[in-house]
């Protein structure tokens, strides 16, 4: 592990921080010389946690050092069952194997792997990465009717729900519910944080994304559309509009959040929108994963045992 530049996770961020709170949830920040974190007290049945998404945020293994160590401490005084974290740094996978922290495997939290389209090169070198099919459909969208739009108006939410709902009842997916997209829009969109883009045809939304921003970087972290017009490929246009706005308000990256390994089989639950993720040019970036500390083992050690047999069980009911 080497001496590196911060970089900050959006769930790393005070807009996260203020949106978690929002939602009445306690939240703790912590900092020193190269190192930071925003971690969230989560309550279940018989056990709760510190969860530290995307972070901790450090810039060599001291920081890190001094990140868990402030955790842990967190911890015990709050007298949780566990510690969970996410560096996005996988270097550090040695480390927290050699210190007793334990790898979730039995569970899709968030993303192990993502899709990161670098942003400085000009928007024409951006575009040709892009697939010849992409590239074709983002320069004459509008030669087809279709039109598109960018709001930080909660009210403009609606549509983006109803497609979200759409595609739940189409995939099986279990989306958030509607007060928790609300939520973010009333608590993100004032400052830009997060705002909506959508993809209008003969007055009628068929595509809608929920996009974060920070400093740096835009997260594309929620998407519908509606599946009766899927020959316009509106969502492909969104994700290519989404890219070249997000160049040209100065951000460095855009992370498409999320996709399955390269070598998936088909049968993979992430393998449909990790092939559309991949057109966009972009590199693939791994990170950590996430990883426990327990507090208390023994009520750990019966928390994780459930944790496997359910979703174990819910994997084969999938099947």
């Amino acid at each position: 592990m080497h001496n590196r530049k911060i970089a900050v996770h959006f769930l790393q961020t005070d807009a996260w921080k203020n949106f978690q709170e929002s939602l009445g949830r306690q939240t703790f920040h912590d900092e020193g010389s190269g190192w930071s974190y925003l971690a969230i007290l989560e309550t279940g049945t018989g056990n709760s946690r510190i969860y530290c998404p995307y972070g901790p945020t450090f810039s060599d293994e001291a920081g890190l050092e001094e990140a868990l160590n402030s955790l842990i401490t967190l911890a015990r005084k709050l007298n949780v069952t566990f510690v969970r974290i996410e560096p996005v740094d996988p270097s550090v996978i040695p480390y927290l194997a050699n210190h007793k922290w334990r790898k979730v495997d039995y569970q899709h939290l968030n993303p192990e792997r993502t899709i990161v389209v670098d942003l400085t090169p000009s928007v024409d070198d951006i575009i040709a990465k892009m697939t010849p099919t992409n590239r074709n459909l983002y320069r004459n969208y509008a030669k087809k009717g279709l039109s598109i739009h960018h709001s930080t108006d909660p009210k403009d939410m609606s549509p983006f729900l109803e497609l979200i709902d759409k595609v739940a009842q189409r995939t099986g997916m279990r989306p958030h519910s509607d007060n928790y997209f609300l939520a973010q829009a009333e608590s993100l969109f004032p400052t830009n944080s997060a705002s909506l883009f959508y993809v209008k045809y003969n007055e009628k939304t068929i595509a809608a994304s929920l996009i974060y921003d920070n400093q740096t970087t835009r997260y594309y972290a929620h998407a519908g559309n509606d599946s009766d017009y899927r020959k316009l490929s509106a969502g492909n246009i969104l994700v290519a509009e989404m890219i070249v706005d997000a160049k040209n308000k100065g951000l460095s990256s855009f992370d498409l959040y999320g996709v399955a390994p390269v070598d998936a089989p088909v049968s993979h639950p992430w393998a449909g929108f990790s092939a559309f993720k991949r057109g966009f040019g972009g590199q693939e970036v791994v990170y950590t994963g996430s990883w426990d500390l327990p507090i208390k083992p023994l009520p750990y050690h019966i928390y994780r045992q459930y944790q496997k047999i359910y979703h174990s069980v819910r994997s084969h009911k999938q099947t």
